[in-house]
């Protein structure tokens, strides 16, 4: 009895032993994904036990991770052919769009009735949304494109702002929107004046382009500078906010004709500068906010 109780004792401490090694196997095997992802490394999992299913269990996911590899690889292919196709679509539509509105030009000058006239001008409101579009795409595609020096410097935010709804009264009244803005305190931002600058003015063009009706612009301080945009839209109902700063999303037909590529460019320039942008709904009312470091 004595020697049957030994052998099982003897069996447990092997069954123990074992199971400890594969425990340390699988630690090990987490260990070297944790690294994989952390070093972004293609290195392959490997195990040092003779084991049939935990070497059949690392091949399966040697397998995933290399199938997971791939997509990612074509995925960047398809994305840097997209950036080209951009660059390129917005390059060759600006040759003929700028002789257009030569064309343009030459006939105003030229003995035209009130009725030709008329659709003289409606030609050239339609080539102007054009020339917006493309400008959008030339602008969009150089951002993708390229690493655009970023030049950071204590910047004051609120003035820059201010310096840009002044700048843009004449598009406020002709679109008959009114502007609440309350300059207040100086907020100092670390940022590319530049890039502030175009952020302000895509938003906006944004903002006249689609609000319902008084657009209340804000600069605020908290843990950071931040740029506020609110104005009423119509049928909130139907913006998709998830999808907002997406390229080409439209969440009305004007968007659309714009090419929803406004609020990317926005995105993209304030993350560039270590800053952020989020969109809220209340009500009918669309809440559009750049966060900036603030400077030091």
């Amino acid at each position: 009895m004595a020697y049957l109780i030994g052998i099982l004792i003897t069996i447990i401490i092997l069954l123990l032993g074992y199971i400890g090694v594969i425990e340390m196997q699988i630690r090990s095997m987490s260990e070297q994904l944790e690294r994989r992802l952390k070093a972004h490394t293609r290195q392959n999992i490997s195990v040092q036990l003779v084991s049939k299913n935990l070497n059949q269990l690392v091949i399966c996911i040697n397998k995933c991770l290399k199938a997971e590899e791939n997509l990612r690889l074509k995925s960047m292919q398809e994305e840097k052919q997209f950036k080209e196709m951009i660059a390129n679509i917005s390059h060759d539509l600006r040759t003929p769009l700028t002789a257009i509105q030569g064309y343009q030009q030459l006939l105003e000058k030229g003995e035209l009735s009130e009725e030709q006239r008329k659709r003289l001008a409606v030609a050239r409101k339609h080539s102007e949304e054009l020339k917006g579009l493309i400008d959008h795409f030339f602008e969009y595609a150089y951002l993708l494109n390229t690493q655009p020096e970023i030049k950071l410097k204590r910047i004051n935010l609120t003035g820059l702002v201010t310096d840009c709804l002044i700048a843009s009264i004449t598009s406020f009244e002709e679109a008959n929107k009114p502007l609440e803005f309350e300059e207040t305190a100086p907020v100092y931002v670390e940022a590319d004046e530049e890039m502030v600058t175009r952020i302000v003015q895509n938003l906006i063009r944004n903002s006249v382009e689609h609000s319902e009706g008084t657009i209340k612009v804000e600069v605020l301080s908290n843990k950071e500078g931040i740029l506020r945009f609110i104005n009423p839209v119509r049928e909130p109902e139907k913006i998709d906010i998830q999808r907002l700063f997406e390229r080409f999303y439209s969440g009305d037909e004007a968007r659309s004709r714009m090419g929803g590529l406004g609020l990317s460019i926005v995105k993209l320039l304030a993350e560039q500068m270590k800053g952020n942008v989020t969109a809220e709904i209340k009500g009918d009312l669309l809440e559009i906010k750049v966060t900036l470091p603030l400077a030091q």
